[in-house]
């Protein structure tokens, strides 16, 4: 699929299968409601059991005692009383007033407090006590608090007045209440002692560390009713994998069938396909079977700031599923955590991604089969796992989830379409053999995207048009609204009706299935090309068909105007791959030969060097080869692009003013515009020529 303007929409990309996508038909809401399982949680057992042993060490009533004791000590330094204030006679009060000793009094009611100019030493003190032990100076104080007599004493005022008395509008002092001396003595040991009991009861029942750091995340689905159960029923197109995993199913069933011959099961399997194969899909459909436990966690999960955190994780996944045994531990894109050890690592070998492989590597070395725990584990990037990890005796078997092919496309439609009224005219075979390359997260989309497409027209049933219409948007992109001026639409026209026409002319290639200038996406407009059938290996004349189809846009533009935009901009890219991957890994090139020059990872030409720099595995005179090898590709697929729409100068006129008067054209709008053959009679001629 070829766009304008600097957009390519690319062919959907060869996935896999999986019938049932994860929210396939209505579940009651809940935050596990795509499969009906349950996601266990809360307090543990041992958190309980945890308190009650602390409370019986005589360590804890020791530690108890000495906090209570400390803070004891420091309650009065930090949160110091009130200075104490002696309650005197109210004579007495008259008497320091006339001495003038009184400095000043507040007075609310019959409360009166004050203060002495000079300390004073209690007098119901010296009442009770006449004499004082000699050495010892009789405590004295400066505050003071007494209450006026009932009956009325006028001469009060006046002798205050007389001397000199400040009598000020302060609030009375109040006593510290009983409750918060109580607090400020015993609250603070309580609560410090109360965090550690919890923290300690936290720590030991998530498998260690504060706040639950060490604790696994995976998730446990227990199924509680045979509808919530996933099985491979609601898998399709995957026939020879469900097979595979029939043995793990039959194993967690009966292991006492395996077991009594002395053979025993695989104690790892893993799950290796492209995104939206339905990898996980197929695991919960295993642990779905068996009708056990199913632990799910991320490769990601695993990964903290703290090092040791995976580690522990993975400790606490591992008792979690010894516990509730027979069961599964399923751990989605493996490669988060198991990539080679070493590869691109400038941190050393105690980094924590690597802590917690070697830890994951310990636990599936140290239990045994027997004990009915099995790991799956799924990634689409199985090149990248340390080897450790693929060994026999951790992960045995590695089964491969590969795209669908049409009969199984159409099976995963059906089970799409369980829960989706159909109008009668829908034939999903047809809808398959449209949609090669596409896997079962893709056909979801589909379906759901054709069901929103009658709703939003207000359709009882979904019709095929809304499957033509939802494959459309999926493939082409998104309708936009854009104003161009008739000169760059003309040009958007003839650069699509180059793609379209070499697609027309070149039998080697893929038919063009439509061709469109309305924008979409990024684009101006866009070529969709669809193969026939699937297609498992590309010959070289399917390769150069390719590229001179992506370049007719160019092409085309040269032909008419004698100039170029940047309209090819997405076309020259996928150009520039194919041709290098003609030359590198598919030795098509006589400059390079038989030699497959690609790097590991993503087909960069890099591989790590002794100090972590990127080299190139060959030499630069190789290098040069390469660059000659794939320019002149390039540059004959160009010519004869240019070659072919010159001696059809008039279709391409012809197919151009179809398009800027229809904007959309499919195949067949396309052959009676240029005057064509169907493709089916000129393969009928071929066939009788030969």
């Amino acid at each position: 699929m070829i766009g304008n303007n600097g957009s390519t929409a690319r062919r959907p990309r060869a996935g896999q299968v999986r019938p049932r996508g994860e929210n396939d038909r209505p579940r009651p809401p809940g935050p596990e409601q795509q499969r009906g399982a349950t996601a266990t949680g809360g307090q543990r057992p041992e958190e309980q059991q945890n308190i009650r042993t602390m409370l019986r060490s005589p360590r804890f009533w020791v530690t108890l005692l000495v906090l209570l004791g400390i803070n004891w000590l420091l309650a009065p330094l930090l949160f110091p009383e009130a200075q104490n204030r002696i309650t005197v006679p109210y004579t007495f009060f008259k008497q320091q007033v006339v001495a003038g000793n009184v400095a000043e009094i507040t007075s609310r009611g019959e409360d009166i407090q004050g203060v002495f100019k000079q300390p004073v030493a209690d007098p119901n003190q010296q009442a009770a006590t006449p004499t004082v032990p000699a050495g010892q100076a009789p405590q004295t104080y400066t505050k003071f608090a007494t209450i006026r007599p009932a009956f009325d004493d006028p001469e009060l005022l006046p002798l205050l007045e007389q001397h000199g008395v400040a009598i000020t509008a302060q609030p009375l002092e109040q006593p510290r209440s009983p409750l918060l001396t109580l607090l400020l003595y015993f609250g603070p040991t309580l609560l410090l002692l109360g965090g550690f009991v919890w923290l300690n009861a936290r720590a030991a029942s998530m498998g260690g560390g504060i706040f639950g750091l060490g604790q696994s995340r995976a998730h446990r689905y227990e199924v509680t009713t045979d509808k919530e159960r996933i099985t491979f029923d609601d898998v399709a197109g995957i026939d020879e994998v469900e097979a595979e995993l029939a043995e793990i199913v039959d194993f967690l069933k009966q292991p006492d069938k395996y077991q009594r011959l002395g053979g025993s099961i695989p104690k790892g399997v893993l799950l290796v396909g492209a995104p939206g194969t339905g990898k996980t899909l197929l695991a919960r459909a295993v642990a779905g079977e068996a009708n056990v436990p199913f632990f799910s966690m991320s490769g990601s999960e695993f990964i903290e700031m703290v090092v040791g955190v995976g580690a522990a994780r993975v400790r606490d996944l591992f008792a979690q599923a010894r516990k509730a045994a027979p069961a599964i531990i399923f751990v989605d894109e493996l490669d988060a955590i198991g990539r080679r050890r070493g590869a691109g690592n400038f941190a050393g070998g105690n980094d924590e991604r690597e802590q917690t492989l070697n830890q994951l590597l310990i636990e599936m070395d140290g239990f045994d089969s027997r004990e009915g725990v099995i790991v799956l584990a799924a990634t689409n990037r199985a090149d990248v796992l340390d080897p450790a990890l693929l060994r026999p005796g951790r992960f045995d078997r590695r089964v491969t989830v590969q795209p669908p092919d049409r009969a199984g496309r159409a099976e995963i439609l059906k089970v799409h379409t369980r829960g989706v009224p159909l109008a009668l005219g829908v034939d999903l075979e047809q809808i398959a053999g449209e949609t090669p390359g596409l896997v079962g997260a893709d056909l979801r989309n589909l379906v759901n995207e054709a069901a929103l497409l009658a709703a939003r027209k207000g359709h009882d049933r979904v019709m095929s048009q809304d499957f033509a219409e939802a494959l459309e948007k999926i493939a082409l992109g998104t309708e936009r609204r854009l104003t161009l001026l008739p000169e760059e639409r003309e040009r958007v026209a003839y650069h699509e009706s180059g793609h379209a026409l070499l697609g027309l002319l070149q039998r080697e290639g893929d038919p063009v299935r439509r061709v469109t200038i309305v924008p979409r996406g990024q684009a101006l407009g866009v070529t969709l090309s669809v193969p026939e059938a699937d297609r498992y290996n590309y010959g070289e004349l399917y390769l150069r068909a390719r590229i001179v189809n992506a370049l007719g846009g160019r092409a085309a533009e040269q032909v008419i105007y004698n100039s170029v935009t940047t309209g090819a901009e997405n076309d020259l890219k996928q150009v520039s791959e194919i041709a290098r991957a003609m030359v590198t890994r598919w030795g098509m090139s006589q400059e390079v030969g038989l030699l497959a020059l690609s790097g590991n990872e993503d087909g960069n030409f890099l591989e790590q060097g002794p100090v972590g720099s990127a080299t190139r595995p060959y030499s630069e005179e190789t290098a040069r080869s390469i660059d000659q090898a794939t320019k002149r590709i390039v540059d004959e697929s160009y010519t004869k692009a240019l070659e072919m729409l010159r001696n059809n100068r008039e279709r391409l006129d012809a197919l151009a003013h179809a398009l800027l008067r229809e904007e959309s054209l499919d195949e067949a709008q396309m052959r009676a515009a240029t005057g064509l053959p169907k493709r089916e009679a000129v393969e009928s001629a071929i066939a009788a020529n030969r």
